[in-house]
């Protein structure tokens, strides 16, 4: 299994390895969306398989492999720029369960 790095020893490597031109917001490693996302799917096989959006209009997705190995966030503005919020391993999807939060149900 490919272990993956602590976040800000990877927030590092990703910043000047994959995005020298990208714009910190908060010291977090950001770029065009589109980028961040193909990066993501060429060199960790990571796709969208959640998706979200916040009050503020930014767009928040959990990128994972088919496996759930590894997993990265993040969240895109609405002018394109997407900042990476965390990366790990061992995602695992779980389903919704209506009567933990209506009781009624």
């Amino acid at each position: 299994m490919r272990k993956r790095v602590w976040l800000p020893a990877m927030v590092a490597a990703l910043g000047l390895a994959v995005w020298p031109n990208g714009t910190g917001a908060q010291g977090r490693t950001c770029d065009q969306r589109q980028r961040v996302i193909g990066h993501l799917a060429a060199k960790y096989q990571e796709a969208p398989v959640a998706i979200g959006v916040t009050n503020s209009g930014g767009l928040v997705e959990v990128l994972s492999t088919g496996d759930g190995q590894t997993w990265t966030i993040i969240v895109s503005n609405p002018d394109g720029t997407a900042c990476l919020l965390a990366a790990g391993e061992g995602w695992r999807a779980i389903r919704f369960d209506q009567t933990k939060t209506d009781p009624s149900a």
